[in-house]
């Protein structure tokens, strides 16, 4: 896909639409009659034994997995080795995450924030936390999720947290995430599912790698970025702003078969989108600075990163088959992971649905009714604002190194993790 039809990176805030109710049917769109009418997000690297690049989605599983082909699921089952962006099973990516979010020395917003700004923030997490109650579903309630627990786990400490995350944490804090909440993303349900399976599994980055860039933006940058979130946010609350892409329009085009590279490279970067026509000129300027950061940092820098971890692990693994589930946005676009791939030398096929992939007699894994518990039993939510309030500077311990593939070991409660594991950039609370 080119240039020309990829757009802004940062075309669309999904995250402060008005909610609307989830269809039954996967995002408006029914299955197809057949497996071959279904959009594929599965690449093959040509070998012996073959490798596989598999696009997700940061949303619930429940929401997709009938739309993702058989054989991409049967690519997952043979695998041997199977490969994230972060480790989601490991506690440090918890706690690693909830260190990197901190204001540092001890600061607060309040002591850092525009009085001005600092209250309407207050004035809108007021309004959502009154606002919860309402936005639940009776399956969350079932589940022990009631509004503020959920509120804490999801907002707790906000005051100690750098402007930029609270800025991703306002995005996150809408009618239609808060509705989702409960239910693993994508990324997770298949990480663990892997650990089920007895499989290996690793991560080709390292949380810093990706929290990093987010705290590199400058403060007046952040200022901006926050004011223009609140601003949508108040908007939305008024009724005069409804916006143009939601959860909603990506879940249908990950299900639907449109490769769109503008919608899934927002779903990797997670940010909102500050460029509009109705932006004084010097603020554009900020916008387009703020765009060109983020595609550099978040998306063309990541992806040639983790396009060489791939190969570093290809190569150390030549005798297994290895799945490698990345967000959809890391394979579409320019600068992709199966352009540095390729330009190595790699051969690198797309896979439609339906066509045979390395032969295995498994069948693919089943779609439980509810997120499955290493323990048997369920838990409550893990608070990772105690993290927050206990994290501040964790070393880090080699078994976290990129690449490096450990033992099965037991899953984190599939709630508990999915709080923070969803990927740094989904922000917080249970998936």
């Amino acid at each position: 896909m080119h240039a020309a039809l990829a757009g802004p990176l940062l075309a669309a805030l999904l995250a402060t639409a008005r909610a609307r109710p989830q269809p039954p049917d996967g995002g408006q769109c029914r299955p197809p009659g057949s497996q071959r009418d279904l959009n594929s997000f599965l690449w093959t690297v040509r070998r012996d034994p073959p490798a596989y690049l598999f696009g997700t989605i940061h949303v619930p599983y429940t929401r997709v997995w009938d739309f993702i082909p058989d054989n991409s699921k049967a690519a997952f089952q043979a695998s041997a080795r199977v490969y994230f962006e972060l480790d989601l099973t490991d506690p440090y990516t918890i706690s690693a995450l909830a260190s990197c979010q901190l204001l540092p020395h001890g600061e607060n917003l309040q002591d850092v924030l525009p009085r001005e700004l600092y209250w309407r923030l207050k004035r809108h997490l007021d309004y959502v936390k009154l606002m919860m109650p309402s936005w639940m579903t009776p399956a969350q309630r079932g589940k022990g999720l009631y509004a503020d627990y959920l509120f804490n786990a999801i907002a707790g400490n906000w005051e100690r947290k750098r402007p930029v995350w609270v800025m991703l944490m306002v995005n996150s804090l809408t009618e239609t995430d808060v509705r989702s909440r409960g239910v693993p993303v994508l990324d997770l349900y298949l990480a663990q599912q892997a650990e089920k399976m007895k499989k290996s599994t690793g991560a080709v980055e390292r949380v810093e790698e990706q929290c990093h860039p987010l705290n590199g933006l400058n403060f007046s940058q952040v200022l901006f970025a926050l004011n223009q979130t609140l601003l949508q946010h108040e908007s939305v609350r008024a009724g005069s702003l409804q916006a143009p892409y939601t959860t909603e329009d990506l879940i249908k085009h990950y299900n639907c078969g449109d490769l769109n590279a503008v919608i899934f490279n927002h779903d990797t970067s997670q940010l909102p989108n500050f460029i509009n026509t109705t932006l004084p000129p010097h603020e554009q300027v900020t916008a387009q600075e703020i765009d060109s950061y983020f595609r550099q940092e978040l998306i063309y820098k990541r992806n040639e990163r983790m396009g060489k971890r791939v190969m570093a692990l290809l190569q150390e693994n030549g005798d297994k088959i290895c799945f490698f589930a990345f967000g959809a946005g890391h394979f579409l676009g320019n600068n992709t992971v199966i352009d540095v791939l390729r330009q190595a030398g790699l051969e690198v096929e797309h896979t439609p649905a339906g066509q045979t992939i390395h032969s295995t007699t498994a069948s693919p894994p089943p779609l439980p009714l509810q997120p499955t518990h290493s323990s048997g039993t369920t838990k409550p939510p893990f608070q990772l604002s105690d993290q927050l309030q206990q994290q501040e500077e964790p070393a880090l311990p080699s078994s976290s190194a990129p690449g490096y593939t450990r033992p099965t070991l037991g899953l984190l409660p599939a709630v508990a993790a999915s709080i923070a594991a969803p990927f740094l950039l989904h922000t917080l609370g249970p998936s």
